[in-house]
């Protein structure tokens, strides 16, 4: 990563309230980028954003990504030179619940970003963040390649899988011909400090372990890609920087951990809760439960190889960073404990 980059780069951020957005707007403004952020008035999952008090030292707008007249105002008013679409619904289960809201926020929410940045002069390039989710899930145990079929048996799968596909197509007929570098990009499931949303596993973990009663878990065999949240920003981040100093790179790609951070959800539990020093869980799975993916990883050999990115941390690590946020969380300054975990990470990278 070139920190040198940021410096001084307006950078819109959508969903900059959320988990990934928080962390992706405080490494930014660390960086010394100009950040905008985008995002909803009001979502569950802004304790962490509002606790960090980051929203003093960006330009705070609020707004829905469906609202294309109001996206596009602040586009205009802003000018950013790189976009980085992290607003979603972004759970699986709900959108059993939500169908077409899932399908309006993730589909039309994301077209109404592509369009403006097609229309925004100032805009040299943006990642469009998706999902390990938007590929046809076959069950299979090696990991899924940029290249595979879209899909999605759930409509939040679906709707990533859709999202890929008008990404390629505003790619293809627009974007080229403009010098304009869009990607897409794709991690696995994303954990560490400051996720409280509801109905997420670690989240749920740390609710129960601090209330001091037993986790509820569901399919404790189905195996997911575990990553700690500072993994695919550095990914995204290096991805921007490369597609506009090298004028290339505009593809999807997968950032997701190693080999040994693919883990069944049972074994994740009970590391944490060892980690805890305390606690148990219970497998409330049902037989009417929702469906979700039993086996899901990604492989991550194009960006390893061509972007000269990898993860840095074991899912070791990544359980470590993740418990000691939330136990320093309750006491100390969280956006001084952010800035921490990430010049740690830093060094990882040798940055």
């Amino acid at each position: 990563m070139n920190k040198s980059f940021w410096k001084d780069k307006r950078v819109l951020i959508t969903g900059h309230t959320g988990f990934k957005g928080t962390w992706l707007t405080i490494w930014l403004h660390k960086l010394g980028a100009k950040v905008i952020g985008y995002s909803l008035e009001e979502y569950p999952n802004d304790i962490f954003f509002n606790e960090s008090k980051i929203s003093k030292e960006i330009i705070d707008v609020r707004g829905d990504v469906t609202d294309f007249h109001n996206l596009k105002g602040t586009f205009e008013k802003h000018a950013p030179e790189i976009v980085f679409h992290l607003a979603a619904q972004p759970l699986v289960r709900k959108s059993f619940d939500e169908p077409v809201d899932t399908l309006k926020t993730n589909i039309i929410g994301s077209t109404n970003v592509l369009e403006c940045i097609r229309l925004t002069d100032s805009v040299k390039g943006g990642v469009i963040i998706t999902s390990d989710k938007c590929y046809k899930n076959v069950e299979q145990v090696y990991g899924y390649k940029e290249i595979d079929v879209m899909g999605g048996y759930d409509l939040y799968s679906c709707s990533k899988g859709c999202v890929e596909l008008i990404v390629d197509a505003y790619r293809n007929s627009f974007f080229k011909k403009q010098k304009k570098f869009v990607a897409s990009a794709r991690a696995g499931n994303v954990i560490g400090g400051g996720d409280w949303s509801e109905d997420r596993l670690i989240p749920d973990c740390i609710k129960a372990l601090t209330k001091n009663i037993p986790i509820k878990i569901r399919n404790p065999k189905h195996t997911r890609p575990w990553q700690h949240v500072l993994e695919p920003l550095s990914g995204y981040m290096v991805l921007a920087e490369k597609m506009i100093e090298e004028e290339k790179y505009d593809e999807a790609w997968n950032f997701g951990p190693n080999l040994q951070s693919i883990k069944p959800v049972g074994e994740i539990v009970s590391s944490l809760v060892n980690r805890w020093g305390n606690g148990e869980w219970v497998d409330c799975s049902r037989p009417d439960d929702k469906h979700e993916a039993a086996l899901l990883s990604l492989d991550i050999s194009k960006a390893y190889f061509i972007l000269d990115w990898k993860p840095k941390m074991d899912i070791r690590k990544t359980l470590s960073y993740t418990i000691d946020w939330y136990k320093r969380a309750e006491k100390e300054n969280v956006y001084d404990l952010c800035i921490q975990q990430i010049q740690e990470y830093d060094l990882e990278l040798g940055i």
